[in-house]
């Protein structure tokens, strides 16, 4: 099983990323995708978070209006479009996958089977 997060960057507040995460070695079909965050000296959060028919979405408050989640099931990548980003938005992001066995709504890291290496995002003012 390989997740493959990429996209992170060093960026001005106001600006834009797109965050990617290729997948491999499960069934996509049943697998929930979620994105968390862990800057320093916070906990890691999860921000956002998609079902495994790409019809159901999740987003933390302080992301919602500004980051789209996103699966192309063809290309087993999972995309989270950020954009308007803020200081407060710099953390290293990575992506995760839940199983249908573990998955209760998808907010908490142990519901996680899978988990990708994480990318930086930094956003200056």
């Amino acid at each position: 099983v390989q997740l493959q997060a990429s996209g992170g960057g060093l960026v001005q507040a106001g600006e834009s990323l797109r965050l990617s995460c290729e997948y491999s070695g499960f069934a996509p079909d049943n697998y929930y995708m979620g994105w968390f965050r862990k800057a320093p000296g916070k906990v890691r959060e999860v921000i956002s978070g998609i079902s495994a028919s790409g019809d159901s979405t999740y987003y933390v408050d302080s992301v919602k209006g500004r980051f789209t989640i996103s699966r192309d099931f063809a290309e087993t990548t999972v995309f989270l479009q950020m954009n308007s980003l803020k200081p407060e938005d710099t953390a290293i992001y990575y992506c995760a996958a839940a199983n249908p066995w573990t998955l209760v709504r998808g907010e908490e890291a142990h519901e996680y089977e899978y988990w990708g290496q994480g990318t930086q995002v930094t956003v200056s003012s």
